[in-house]
């Protein structure tokens, strides 16, 4: 299935049913009367977060949706069947925005969750309604009210646990693989990655969702690369597990290029927690892996781990920290929320 992750759509609302004219006429009522009924309402336009999906797909081909009109009423004061509903189906994490892709109008961020996007017009009044003292035969009604219509937005944020940062070719996707049973594009060049990847890994009985997305570079947050755009599919992670391929040279100056452009797409995302990581230990000594990794650490003033995901050395004990540090970041956020 392909990832999309944007989507603009048309939507509209259903048309209410016309109110019906009509008169009680039977052979032994001595007096009939006005007996038209109301039309039916217009379906509304709902907007339902599924479980089961990951994409926008569905919304790439087909940009128009429309709910049923409501049927007019009918004599015998019978009033027109209600329009059917439309329902739009989304993933999780699936915002609604606005025509001009910015004003957010609904985050659906839990399976169930929905929100009724545009109302269907009401059904119009039969003759029956205008029914008086004054006015016994009423010969006119109501009709149905208009349906409404929007363009709308769909932007896709995945949400996981743990979101992987780096440059291309920093080792994401061979440490997805190796932890995850998700199989992502692996090759010896940058951006085999060009859409996120979410993988769940099972760990000492803890379940951790991953997601990966395509390698930043220099410049991104304006354009060069893949962009920065893909940086959204992290917003909602606890953590960010930030790679820095060992065998390069200069592992301060990647993690300043990266930090850099996460601090220019937000400072709530460069805000969260950050775990650094040497990758691709295996290609190097260890008197030199030391020695980047006091520079990091100094550098950074975090704690730096170091994994190889071909030899799998120092896996379990990243695992077991990333652990730690998710649930001691959920224990934070419970304090946070937490009002006496």
């Amino acid at each position: 299935m392909k990832f999309l992750d944007q989507a603009k759509i048309y939507t509209r609302s259903g048309d209410g049913g016309n109110g019906c004219i009509s008169f009680r006429r039977e052979k032994y009522v001595e007096f009939g009367g006005p007996n038209g009924g109301d039309g039916g309402k217009g379906g509304d336009v709902i907007i339902r977060c599924v479980e089961g999906l990951n994409t926008l797909i569905d919304y790439r081909f087909k940009q128009h949706f429309n709910a049923r009109s409501g049927s007019p009423g009918a004599g015998s004061n019978k009033t027109g069947k209600s329009g059917e509903n439309l329902v739009l189906e989304v993933p999780t994490g699936t915002t609604v925005l606005e025509e001009d892709n910015e004003n957010i109008i609904s985050d659906l961020t839990t399976v169930g969750q929905e929100i009724v996007l545009l109302n269907g017009g009401n059904g119009g009044f039969g003759n029956n309604h205008f029914k008086t003292a004054e006015n016994q035969s009423p010969r006119h009604a109501n009709d149905g009210q208009a349906g409404k219509e929007q363009w709308i937005w769909f932007r896709l944020k995945l949400i996981a646990d743990l979101g992987l940062l780096g440059l291309p070719n920093a080792g994401k996707s061979t440490f997805l693989s190796t932890i995850t049973s998700a199989e992502p594009k692996i090759a010896d060049y940058p951006f085999t990655t060009i859409h996120p990847v979410l993988g769940i890994a099972n760990h000492k009985s803890n379940e951790i969702t991953i997601a990966d997305i395509p390698g930043l570079i220099e410049g991104a947050h304006g354009g060069k690369g893949l962009g920065d755009r893909f940086l959204g599919h992290i917003e909602r992670c606890n953590t960010l597990l930030h790679l820095i391929d060992s065998s390069n040279q200069n592992p301060i100056k990647d993690w300043d290029i990266v930090r850099n452009e996460v601090i220019s797409y937000s400072i709530e995302l460069a805000d969260k927690e950050e775990i650094i990581a040497l990758s691709k230990t295996d290609t190097i000594s260890e008197e030199e892996l030391k020695e980047k990794t006091e520079l990091l650490k100094k550098h950074t003033g975090k704690k730096v781990i170091s994994i190889s995901s071909i030899t799998k050395e120092g896996i379990e004990e990243a695992l077991d920290y990333i652990i730690a540090n998710l649930m001691n970041v959920e224990e934070n956020d419970e304090d946070q929320k937490w009002t006496p």
